[in-house]
């Protein structure tokens, strides 16, 4: 079964392709579990190559050829293997989570995310969110001068002794990451996310090692996984883009292998693929802040979210399967 769905954002959303105001995208039910495929352009296929990829799914005989068929549509597939592996979990009578690893956590940590501001604001955001309990506090950066970025993280610093990142998404030369890197090292950022274009793996390379930590993100739509691991300290792994949560932690082992410690974010994701995504971060040991907040992104959900932000952390869903209960009946059909 497929359910097609519109959820509206509460803020609109800024990418590198444009402005979004909405996450459209499908449920897939089969054998009793349920998966979801939000597609994300830059990331994923487009909305109607998923819908095209599960409709093959659908028809297909069994869960391997269903999973064949989405072969192309990360998306897609993300739906199909978190359908089975929810499925499986139920017949189980196990979470998820426990479905994954032996010995889950019962809670992951996350980061609350703080967006460009002034130095007042930014500041004002960082204690918001150090007063609702995060540790940790990721400030988007890059859109202003590497002197005014630094500016605004110091005064964060003085004002708090939360741990700090910062995601440039991309936008410095190697020239300003360098200047950037040597002045947070002084502030004690944990790492920087994509500070270069995704392309530049040779300079991210450059960087790695130091007091500062390099996370890539959006290198991993433009290079295999293990070139990223190359040159990163850090992996940010969307489970969506990557193709499933079972492919999602494949890439954790193989990160971990490497030396680079993986977290786990979401595209965006409705409250199916962003609670499996807290399964899999559970399913890692000693995992870091999480980007998993991100449910207030949404003005609205296909169903009741079983697994809230309390204090900076996520409890774990102990239900069988990933805990989510959606009425098919009531997700919009002709979104």
């Amino acid at each position: 079964m497929i359910r097609a769905f519109a959820l509206p954002l509460a803020h609109p959303l800024e990418t590198a392709r444009g402005t979004i105001d909405e996450r459209r995208g499908f449920l897939f039910a089969r054998n009793g579990g349920i998966g979801e495929a939000t597609p994300l352009p830059g990331w994923t296929e487009s909305l109607g190559a998923c819908e095209q990829a599960l409709e093959a799914a659908e028809s297909a005989d069994g869960w391997n050829d269903a999973l064949a068929a989405c072969e192309d549509a990360p998306a897609a597939r993300h739906a199909v293997s978190l359908a089975k592996l929810d499925a499986e979990a139920r017949d189980a009578n196990v979470s998820f989570a426990h479905h994954l690893a032996e010995n889950p956590a019962e809670s992951v940590p996350v980061n609350a995310t703080v967006g460009d501001a002034s130095v007042e604001d930014t500041v004002d955001e960082v204690r918001a969110a150090v007063e609702r309990g995060f540790d940790t506090v990721k400030v988007k950066v890059g859109a202003r001068s590497v002197e005014a970025d630094v500016e605004r993280l110091r005064a964060v610093r003085d004002a708090t002794d939360v741990t700090l990142r910062a995601d440039a998404n991309g936008t410095w030369t190697r020239e300003q990451a360098r200047e950037a890197f040597d002045a947070f090292a002084d502030l004690g950022v944990e790492y920087v996310e994509q500070p270069l274009p995704a392309d530049d793996l040779a300079g991210h390379a450059d960087l790695r090692g130091g007091e500062v930590g390099v996370a890539l993100d959006e290198s991993l739509t433009e290079h295999a996984l293990g070139d990223v691991l190359d040159a990163a300290d850090y992996v940010v792994l969307k489970p969506m883009a990557l193709g499933g949560v079972d492919r999602a932690l494949d890439a954790v082992r193989d990160a971990r292998r490497a030396g680079v410690q993986p977290v786990v974010t979401t595209t965006v994701d409705a409250v199916v693929a962003r609670t499996a995504a807290v399964h899999l971060a559970a399913a890692i040991p000693d995992v870091p802040a999480c980007g998993l907040a991100t449910s207030d992104r949404l003005a609205d959900d296909l169903a009741d979210d079983p697994a809230p932000v309390e204090d900076g952390r996520i409890r774990v869903p102990e239900t069988p399967g990933h805990g989510v209960s959606v009425d098919l009946a009531e997700v919009n059909a002709d979104a």
